[in-house]
């Protein structure tokens, strides 16, 4: 895409009918390829759906913040279950809440990402029928994902399925519906979690590698997770394991791979889901989080009526346990998306000022976001994206 503004998600793929394929390009993305020729109807369907071309708005709802999106409530909380809590990136309650969706018969599946079985760091998306399939997919995979590449196979099972996908994944889907009508019928329930960036594949390679092993010797990956933070954990073929801390992977190699179009992305913690997720850190004196081990523990916030009464649900049923959290907590469980979302204004305008792309971004408050970024903040990224745009270092 123009602008290198590609999510990856593989919606177009998806609806394309077989003129567009997914494929890995360097340095590890996710990129579409076309392969025949693309109907004028086809091309108008994912244009609108597209998040390189637009971010779906958030809902106007009464309790609105300019960093975290629309709410009903805002709590902390964790899986009952120990094993989801502990496999799961932060305290499972993703996972308890798709699992509970499952076993009440509210869903018939949960489409999700597991590991590639054939390719260790990979990931493929897989439908989740039982509890074993859901605690498989617990934990984070940051690697490209194309969750929606076969949308429309998945939209034509006779199945209510849950779909559990990064922001762009849920607002490229919440756009797909207003176009399909299926999308309603099929998919009662989208979560979300608070994405950092999809970095690319040789940034895990490079974390396997600071191992002291080879990748292609990996026939086991997990970026974190079995435990909160978790380690990256990889094991060879031989049997040799090799593990690193979450700061060290993520902050140390990860997340300076990062791809464009999540460097300006307004709405990276899910706002247009019925339930998003993230790690609720506990902050250190510095005011940033501290990675200590520590048993699990998710920040919840759900966005929809089905959201609210589905962790009711599960409340009620004991499958997870949460409790209130005052929104201004927010901002110190998650600094990293706070300096994020008040920069992307500065972000967006130095690409619109060196006259490239820019996905149509109306609805995300990020003008009420960057009043809250100091003069210096803002100036930073806005000379900091021309220069890396210019020198195509994006």
């Amino acid at each position: 895409m123009d602008g290198q503004l590609c999510a990856g998600c593989g919606l177009c793929a998806g609806i394309s009918q077989g003129s567009i394929e997914m494929r890995l390009v360097d340095p590890g993305y996710a990129r579409p390829t076309v392969v025949k020729p693309l109907p004028p109807t086809v091309e108008a369907r994912i244009a609108a759906a597209c998040p390189g071309a637009v971010v779906a708005p958030w809902r106007q709802t009464q309790a609105m913040h300019p960093y975290w999106g629309p709410y009903h409530r805002v709590m902390t909380g964790h899986a009952n279950d120990p094993d989801l809590r502990f496999a799961g990136s932060s305290g499972g309650l993703l996972s308890a809440l798709a699992l509970h969706a499952l076993e009440s018969g509210q869903v018939d599946a949960v489409a999700h990402i597991h590991a590639d079985p054939d390719r260790a760091t990979h990931n493929i998306l897989s439908l989740s029928r039982t509890r074993a399939d859901i605690l498989a997919g617990a934990g984070s995979r940051y690697g490209a994902t194309s969750p929606l590449s076969t949308i429309d196979a998945l939209l034509s099972r006779d199945e209510r399925i849950l779909f559990i996908g990064k922001p762009c994944d849920v607002s490229a889907l919440r756009l797909l519906g207003e176009q399909d009508p299926r999308v309603a019928r099929r998919i009662p329930f989208m979560f979300a979690f608070f994405c950092g960036g999809m970095p690319s594949l040789k940034g895990t390679d490079r974390v396997i590698g600071a191992m002291g092993l080879n990748p292609a010797d990996v026939i086991r990956f997990r970026y974190r997770g079995n435990g909160w933070p978790g380690e990256a954990r990889a094991e060879t073929r031989g049997g040799t394991i090799g593990t690193m801390s979450y700061h060290d992977s993520w902050g140390g190699h990860l997340s300076k791979e990062v791809q464009f179009r999540c460097k300006i992305c307004p709405d990276a913690v899910g706002g247009v889901a019925d339930i998003a997720c993230a790690d609720a850190w506990y902050g250190g004196e510095s005011g940033y989080p501290m990675f200590d081990e520590a048993d699990g523990r998710s920040l919840v916030l759900t966005r929809s009526g089905a959201g609210d009464r589905l962790l009711n649900d599960a409340v009620a049923a004991g499958i997870c346990e949460v409790t209130d959290c005052p929104i201004a907590e927010v901002d110190l469980m998650q600094p990293g998306q706070v300096r994020r979302k008040r920069v992307i204004f500065a972000r967006a305008a130095a690409v619109r000022v060196t006259g490239q792309p820019l996905p149509q971004m109306r609805g995300l408050l990020i003008g009420r976001a960057a009043w809250r970024a100091g003069i210096g903040e803002a100036t930073r990224n806005f000379a900091g994206t021309i220069r890396r745009i210019i020198l195509g270092r994006r």
